[in-house]
């Protein structure tokens, strides 16, 4: 069965080995080879995976990857249940990270912020702690630039690749393998594992080098908190002067306001004032427009509307609804 088109930038990808089932990712169990214009040419073996962070979209993509990849893939989480539930997709229990680099040549992340990926890479217990270390980490986590090319550039010091490859799209989309993941550093390492990415993601770009996977991710939810936020003020504004909330945004669904914003987070949460927690939390939403604000100076951008955006989050992180899906925040927009 043939590989999958191959990205722009390769003149030949093929990956030596047996599909393991239909449907799985063309990873190679033996060599995969690539050769690139220049007649430089990568040889990247790919035998055991790790999986470090079984969170919300962590635990879906990891299942994800069981089921599909048709390698060994080792797992640990701070959660004993979380490992758990993923024993039965076939994923095989380590005791700490430093266990998880004793069996795994490429290492996943999927961790809450850059400060648990620092540790988890650079800790006692961390990845790089031991006699064996992984030849590649891949970071799916939302993180800082700068902290992220620091990392990478530690890592790079003691042999150990890097590839930040943040991810996009609602949980549903973890648990599908639809994932937008967007990703940053060397192009061979990118291809190398690309077939492991696209077991996760039916979208996975190669944005540019390390740290710029996280400056679109950063961008992309900039953008959505902004129009949620914009999409709040409006349906305010016009049920306070008569208006149906959810005729309003059925409506402009059709017009030139149509978003994927207000399809998904303003007629499914904002119109019905429908927050559950378990969702995409307004406390990590906060972290995201944090970082967002952080690009923003410095770059030296004065970015008013994110400004806005931000404080609306904090304010329903300081009143209690930091859990709440992130939408939340229309209950904490000032009205008279």
């Amino acid at each position: 069965m043939p590989a999958q088109k191959p990205p722009a930038f390769l003149d030949i990808w093929t990956f030596r080995g047996a599909w393991r089932s239909p449907g799985a990712c063309p990873v190679c169990h033996t060599a995969g080879r690539l050769v690139f214009r220049g007649n430089v040419e990568v040889i990247q073996v790919i035998e055991q995976v790790g999986f470090i962070g079984l969170g919300v979209m962590g635990e879906h993509m990891c299942r994800n990857l069981c089921r599909k990849a048709g390698l060994p893939i080792h797992v640990y989480d701070l959660q004993p249940q979380a490992v758990q539930r993923v024993l039965g997709d076939g994923a095989q229990a380590r005791a700490s990270a430093k266990d998880v680099a004793e069996h795994a040549n490429v290492v996943f992340l999927s961790l809450p912020s850059i400060g648990h990926v620092e540790q988890v890479c650079l800790g006692p217990e961390g990845l790089l702690s031991g006699n064996k270390k992984p030849t590649l980490i891949v970071d799916t986590s939302t993180s800082d630039v700068a902290r992220t090319r620091a990392l990478a550039g530690k890592l790079a010091g003691q042999g150990v690749r890097f590839l930040d490859a943040p991810v996009a799209r609602m949980p549903e989309a973890a648990r599908d393998g639809t994932l937008l993941i967007m990703a940053g550093g060397a192009a061979e390492d990118f291809a190398a594992v690309r077939p492991l990415l696209e077991c996760m993601g039916s979208d996975v770009v190669l944005c540019g080098e390390t740290g710029c996977g996280q400056i679109v991710k950063i961008a992309n939810n900039m953008v959505l908190m902004m129009n949620v936020a914009a999409l709040s003020e409006a349906l305010l504004i016009c049920e306070r002067a008569g208006m149906d909330g959810k005729q309003l945004l059925d409506v402009l669904a059709i017009g030139s306001a149509a978003s994927q914003a207000l399809n998904v987070a303003g007629i499914r949460a904002l119109a019905p004032r429908h927050f559950p927690p378990g969702r995409f939390s307004a406390a990590y939403a906060l972290k995201d427009v944090s970082l967002a604000s952080a690009l923003a100076d410095a770059a030296g951008v004065d970015a008013a509307i994110l400004t806005h955006t931000r404080q609306l989050l904090q304010s329903a992180v300081d009143q209690g609804d930091g859990q709440a899906y992130y939408p939340v925040f229309i209950n904490h927009i000032p009205v008279r």
